[in-house]
């Protein structure tokens, strides 16, 4: 059985961020487990470990999903990656519903949702 990302999994990435700059940080995957399943590509939030507070910010203690830092999702930078661009991961078992939760929520209040 072929393995694909889960949601609420994090993975190390190769995430483009500015062209021609590619940084490799952790990501938590946010699109559906079916669409991960079936598409070529996945739809993740990434990680950092600054911390600065926003409500589109939502914190994520170190040892949650296999972190090995605390780290920030930064749910406004919500994208949509190749499957190719993961480099390993998941790191160790989803993020709990509650954080899941409170992901989504930032990501609505990211695009003006609520």
């Amino acid at each position: 059985m072929i393995e694909y990302p889960k949601r609420g999994e994090i993975y190390l990435v190769n995430l483009p961020s500015k062209p021609k700059d590619i940084k490799n940080r952790p990501a938590l995957v946010v699109s559906l487990d079916i669409r991960n399943k079936l598409a070529n590509d996945i739809i993740v939030v990434p990680l950092s470990t600054n911390q600065r507070p926003s409500p589109t910010h939502v914190l994520l203690q170190e040892g949650e999903g296999g972190l090995s830092k605390t780290s920030m999702a930064k749910c406004e930078q919500i994208s949509t990656i190749d499957k190719l661009l993961l480099i390993r991961g998941p790191f160790a078992g989803k993020i709990s519903n509650e954080n899941m939760k409170k992901i989504e929520k930032a990501t609505m209040i990211a695009i003006g949702a609520i």
